[in-house]
């Protein structure tokens, strides 16, 4: 009888604080972004959009929290040579290299399945194999062992010493539904993957959330996951929209049709300060600085960019600093390479370019492009030099800034054709080397990362590795594999930080990349949603949706 009573009192909320009344008056919350992945498989591609939606559902093993600290999101407990569960060790070629002790938590996929070694050794032999496509497969090709203790506790071998040893970015894919698909044709797999042709597959998931529903190109719904082990998340439902254009993301929130606009893919910097001006009364605006680079790709391939002097013309004549002053009120800082000046790793000694119209036409006349035409440069073969500009469709800014460039390069002799399309037709471009010479968008980072994935040579993609790899402008120099090579095995940090600083010396000699600008992610959050905390990094808020609640006064 008194535990009946108990039960219905409890149901009408007679017992419960009034803080907890109010975290839990909201079941569902609706964020908007302003891209649409183009596959949900965790390891296939990589992309910001598909990242925020897929840790709802998932966890990477281990992961940076907003203090930039590395923790455990699958594991029991990080390994650390101090605690005994990594270790340096003998391989059978004479090198060094370590095993890694890892124990995965007690937990289960949306299907009940439970996460396991299985999914482990699944998970890294598709991203061993040379077809199937991942993003980046030198990660998993340096995991030379695995040794299966039981269900939850293995043992990896990987093929060096390195400082990030116990960095385990590794994302699970589930064995019970995948491998058959995999195992039926390797290369095909990644246009056949359960996550993308059953999408909304409990089995998929193991996080707070599963998908429930996608309609393309305009929501995704995810739902609480019955199976999730972990602290239970305060909403029901979260509704993901898909607003390309950032203005109409601004109207859709203050209409009320969107209660939060994700930070790391929503308004952009100016539209915030404008904002919080008109507005500060309901939001609160936090302005994140991260390690998000803003930057342009130059495809080696095209002939007309594969001279570096005019590379290093065309960042001479772009005038970073004024676009920064002009467009985000100079809270957009300027880079000067892939490693921002927060990251411990960062080494002022590498070439800074300033804004030096002289200089880069006086790089261009070196290069043979020292004819002008209707004020566009041509060389003595009489090849024009026009080059095409692409990036995402619907964010408002990046297009501007692609208009305000292509009218700085004409004024040194660079004629810019201007090509902005949907996210997914550009990443897919972008993955296959097809775009036509320059490609802008952005790179989420980690702090004290090596640039491996987009420098290596060997993360060059190819239709003979099945598209696997991030060095989207094919730059291969074998001094830049060398201190790639040699800062992910050196411990000692002073030495290391020697290697960072040669890396970024020659990214900035070749510029196989235009650098652009750090992002400052503005983050507008009203103020009844709590427990939004932005990272900075590419580990990123929504890795812990579960804290996330609206609380009202």
């Amino acid at each position: 009888m008194i535990r009946r009573l108990l039960s219905t009192l409890l149901a009408l909320g007679a017992l419960a604080s009034p803080a907890a009344v109010r975290a839990q008056a909201k079941d569902e919350l609706v964020v908007a972004m302003t891209q649409m992945p183009g596959t949900w498989n965790p390891i296939i591609s990589s992309m910001l959009a598909k990242s925020l939606i897929a840790n709802m559902t998932a966890r990477p093993v281990t992961a940076y929290d907003a203090d930039w600290k590395l923790v455990c999101l699958v594991c029991t407990e990080l390994p650390t040579i101090e605690n005994g569960k990594a270790r340096v060790v003998d391989l059978a070629d004479g090198k060094k290299g370590m095993e890694i002790d890892v124990e995965l938590r007690d937990m289960r996929w949306g299907d009940g399945t439970p996460v396991s070694a299985k999914d482990v050794a699944f998970t890294l032999e598709v991203g061993q194999h040379p077809l199937s496509g991942v993003a980046s497969s030198e990660g998993y090709k340096r995991i030379i062992k695995l040794d299966v203790k039981d269900d939850r506790r293995f043992t990896m071998t990987i093929d060096r010493v390195t400082f990030d040893y116990n960095s385990i970015g590794l994302q699970l894919l589930p064995a019970h539904i995948e491998k058959p698909i995999f195992d039926a044709n390797p290369a095909e797999y990644r246009n056949k993957t359960a996550y993308d042709t059953q999408s909304t597959n409990p089995g998929l998931a193991f996080g707070p959330y599963r998908l429930t529903e996608i309609a393309p190109g305009s929501r995704v719904v995810l739902e609480q996951n019955p199976t999730w082990t972990g602290q239970k998340p305060y909403f029901k439902r979260i509704t993901v929209r898909i607003i390309e254009n950032t203005a109409a993301l601004e109207a859709n929130l203050l209409s009320g049709s969107v209660d939060y606009v994700l930070g790391e893919l929503g308004l952009s910097l100016d539209q915030a300060i404008a904002f919080e001006k008109r507005h500060k009364d309901k939001y609160n605006v936090v302005y994140k600085p991260a390690l998000i680079w803003e930057h342009i790709d130059v495809n080696l391939d095209n002939k007309l960019l594969a001279d570096r002097r005019v590379r290093q013309a065309m960042l001479l004549a772009i005038d970073r600093k004024a676009i920064s002053e002009k467009l985000f009120e100079g809270k957009q800082p300027i880079a000067h390479g892939g490693i921002s000046d927060l990251d411990p790793m960062f080494s002022p000694a590498a070439r800074q370019y300033g804004y030096d119209p002289a200089a880069a036409r006086k790089l261009l006349d070196e290069a043979g492009f020292s004819t002008l035409r209707n004020n566009v440069r041509h060389n003595a073969a009489g090849e024009k030099l026009s080059i095409e500009l692409g990036t995402t469709a619907g964010n408002r800014v990046r297009e501007l800034v692609a208009q305000v460039i292509q009218s700085q390069l004409r004024q040194v002799g660079i004629d810019v054709r201007l090509k902005a399309e949907p996210p997914r037709i550009f990443f897919d471009a972008m993955g296959k080397r097809t775009y036509g010479g320059l490609g802008m968008y952005a790179w989420v980072q980690r702090p004290e990362g090596v640039p491996r994935s987009s420098l290596h040579s060997k993360e060059i993609p190819s239709a003979a590795n099945g598209w696997s790899g991030q060095n989207y402008p094919g730059y291969a120099n074998p001094e830049m594999d060398k201190a790639l090579d040699a800062a992910e095995r050196e411990l000692d940090v002073v030495k290391r930080r020697a290697l960072f600083a040669e890396i970024q010396k020659l990214a900035a000699d070749d510029l196989p990349s235009l650098p652009l600008f750090f992002r400052v992610d503005p983050f507008v959050i009203p103020k009844p949603l709590k427990g939004v905390t932005p990272t900075g990094t590419l580990n990123s808020s929504t890795l812990w949706v579960e804290q996330w609640r609206w609380e009202t006064q």
